[in-house]
C-alpha cells in the first residue's frame, strides 16, 4: 500500500511472513492488555476481583497548550512500585508481577527489582498467593511461575553471577497458561490446580 505521494505505508503488514506465525491470542495485544482483559472477564463473571495497581507518581510541572488540554512535562515516582496486580480469589489474596520478553533463549532477571522480590516474599509470609506471569512473545507462550520457585533463581545470581533464567528452565519449572477466548491469560486455572 502506498500513499498518494508514492511512499510506502510502513505500518501495514503483509499476510505472509512474520505475521503468519503470530498466534490468535496475540494479534497486536501485549501481555498487559491480555491480563487486563482477563481480569475484566473475571470481574464481570464474579469469579475474582483483581486489578492493576496504579504507579504512584508525583506531578511537578504541567504545561497547558490550550485551555482544554494539559500536558505533564515533569513528574517523579513517589516510591518504588511493588508488583503489577493484586486482588482476591476464593478468599485468598492474590499478588503478581507480569513481564514480557522478546528474548528467545532466556528471561533476564534485570526485568525484576529487589524491592519487588522483598514485597513478594512478604506476601508469601502472610499466606498470600504470589507469582510471576512471563510471556515469551517470540513463541507466543505465557507461563505461571510461583514466587517460591522464582526466588532461588533470583538469589542464585548473587552467588554465581547468572543474570537470567533459561527458556528451557521456565518451561520445566513453570506452568503454561492456557489461552481462552474470554480469559486470554487464564491464570486462575493454574491457581485452582495448585491451591484448590
Amino acid at each position: 500500500m502506498r500513499y498518494p505521494n508514492g511512499q510506502k505505508n510502513k505500518n501495514v503488514q503483509r499476510a505472509s511472513g512474520a505475521n503468519r506465525t503470530m498466534g490468535f491470542s496475540n494479534r497486536g495485544m501485549t501481555l498487559e492488555e491480555d491480563i487486563n482483559a482477563t481480569n475484566g472477564f473475571y470481574r464481570n463473571t464474579d469469579k475474582a476481583i483483581i486489578h492493576k495497581k496504579p504507579t504512584p507518581v508525583q506531578i511537578v510541572n504541567v504545561h497547558y497548550p490550550k485551555r482544554s488540554a494539559a500536558v505533564i512535562t515533569e513528574g517523579y515516582f513517589k516510591q518504588p512500585s511493588t508488583t503489577d496486580y493484586n486482588g482476591v480469589y476464593r478468599s485468598r489474596y492474590i499478588d503478581f508481577e507480569a513481564k514480557e520478553t522478546k528474548n528467545k533463549t532466556r528471561f533476564p532477571l534485570a526485568n525484576i527489582h529487589g524491592h519487588q522480590i522483598e514485597h513478594m516474599k512478604g506476601v508469601i509470609r502472610h499466606g498470600g498467593i504470589c507469582f510471576l506471569i512471563i510471556r515469551f512473545s517470540v513463541y507466543n507462550e505465557t507461563y505461571y511461575i510461583p514466587a517460591e520457585v522464582f526466588f532461588p533463581y533470583w538469589d542464585q545470581q548473587f552467588n554465581d553471577g547468572k543474570k537470567s533464567i533459561p527458556y528451557e528452565t521456565i518451561q520445566k519449572t513453570g506452568y503454561k497458561i492456557p489461552f481462552n477466548y474470554q480469559a486470554r491469560v487464564n491464570y486462575l486455572a493454574i491457581i485452582d490446580q495448585l491451591y484448590f
